[in-house]
């Protein structure tokens, strides 16, 4: 007989398993990683809507009990923000790839970053468009191949902590899939803070990349993003560059400013007393 486990709890019970990523893919430990954070934060599945877009990490939605949205490619955070304007309430939480969510998705992360709207954005970054076709993405590493860079990309790649960050996002931070507690650990506080929050998880694509860039198998690009990773001691603005295709894990960014949803609140209670100045009968 099997238990149910806090992942079980969170999932559609009627929904057909298997799910349809590849094995050594790592979109399902950051499921996990949200489903645990929101069950240690006791959030109600009710308040809670996951939205995505087009591509390996928009299938997340399908599995979860909670409501949800599989939208249209890049325009994830656009159906995010209309929900969270019509029911600011709602815990709401945005899941994409890094082709998704900064290429074709990129004009609506930034200005996203920019309002500040309390949305938890989580970035599935596997450093190429996994179910659409195996193309570079906005991530890609120079020298490495795609299909529409047989010969190695040319192009530098977005660091999306810095444009996150540069954005005007109040928490940015990054970890790995092979860092899954810290994974778990900067979920949780993504979802907790009060403003437009982004998380990077790193997580290998052995199908669409890693066969094609000289990895044997999805357990050495677990390693690989082991071996790479430099932890954040103290949360500082001026990190060192880091050499040989090193990065940063941790929080890049945690800072107190208005949220949009509430700013645009008391917008609208400003403009409706200069249209009903006191003592005064509005015009029908």
């Amino acid at each position: 007989m099997i238990t149910e486990t806090v992942i079980h709890k969170y999932l559609r019970p009627k929904k057909e398993f298997p799910h349809v990523w590849c094995a050594g893919c790592g979109i399902g430990i950051v499921l996990g990683s949200i489903i645990r954070a929101i069950d240690k934060l006791s959030i109600p599945k009710d308040d809670i809507v996951m939205v995505s877009g087009i591509g390996c990490t928009g299938r997340m939605p399908v599995y979860v009990d909670f409501n949800t949205l599989h939208t249209t490619h890049g325009r994830a955070l656009t159906f995010a923000t209309g929900i969270k304007h019509y029911k600011p309430r709602l815990k709401v939480i945005a899941v994409m790839g890094d082709g998704d969510g900064v290429a074709i998705g990129g004009n609506h992360f930034i200005h996203a970053c920019r309002r500040n709207l309390n949305i938890t954005t989580i970035i599935v970054n596997n450093f190429i468009y996994g179910m659409t076709g195996g193309q570079r993405s906005p991530t890609t590493p120079p020298g490495h191949v795609s299909t529409t860079s047989p010969f190695g990309s040319e192009a530098e790649p977005f660091d999306i902590c810095d444009l996150a960050a540069a954005g005007g996002a109040s928490f940015v931070a990054r970890s790995t899939v092979y860092h899954s507690a810290l994974l778990d650990r900067l979920v949780k506080k993504a979802l907790t803070h009060d403003g437009f929050s982004v998380v990077e998880a790193l997580s290998p694509c052995y199908t669409a990349y890693g066969r094609r860039n000289d990895f044997r198998n999805a357990v050495e690009m677990m390693a690989d993003l082991r071996d790479r990773a430099v932890h954040i001691k103290k949360q500082d603005t001026s990190l060192p560059p880091l050499p040989d295709r090193k990065f940063y894990i941790g929080i890049y960014k945690d800072e107190d400013k208005p949220e949009f949803t509430a700013a645009y609140k008391r917008l609208m209670k400003r403009v409706r007393e200069i249209d009903s100045p006191p003592g005064e009968e509005k015009e029908q």
